[in-house]
């Protein structure tokens, strides 16, 4: 079906039945998207078989929409991520900022006078 082989966003959900979990997680793992999966059970078994071995990058378990809370990242793997990082979550932080990594090291005990002024124009 067209709705299964292209993504698409908007209020859609798409409901795919199969014969077994295993049916359902290659199904899942041969789509060449990757954004989202989401599986209803009552199978404690079925729920953690199915977060550890889908290839996705967001899983919902009895949640028809895996999108979590604004902090964490919202996107998937494979095509239906666009660059290097998710947009929301410290993958946001890390786009919109520059990281910097400073060592130091303090010899003296602190109780020097400083030695610092501001330069004056002249």
């Amino acid at each position: 079906m067209a709705i299964y082989r292209e993504e698409i966003f908007g209020p859609v959900l798409v409901i795919v039945r199969s014969e077994s979990l295993e049916e359902a997680i290659a199904l899942i793992n041969a789509n060449r998207y990757a954004n989202g999966a989401a599986l209803f059970t009552r199978s404690g078994y079925a729920a953690r078989h199915f977060q550890q071995h889908v290839e996705v990058g967001m899983v919902g378990i009895n949640v028809p929409i895996p999108v979590p809370m604004a902090f964490y990242s919202f996107g998937g793997w494979r095509n239906s991520l666009f660059g290097d990082l998710h947009v929301h979550g410290m993958d946001g932080v890390r786009f919109y900022t520059r990281g910097k990594a400073v060592t130091t090291r303090w010899p003296d005990d602190g109780s020097a006078a400083p030695g610092f002024h501001l330069p004056t124009l002249g």
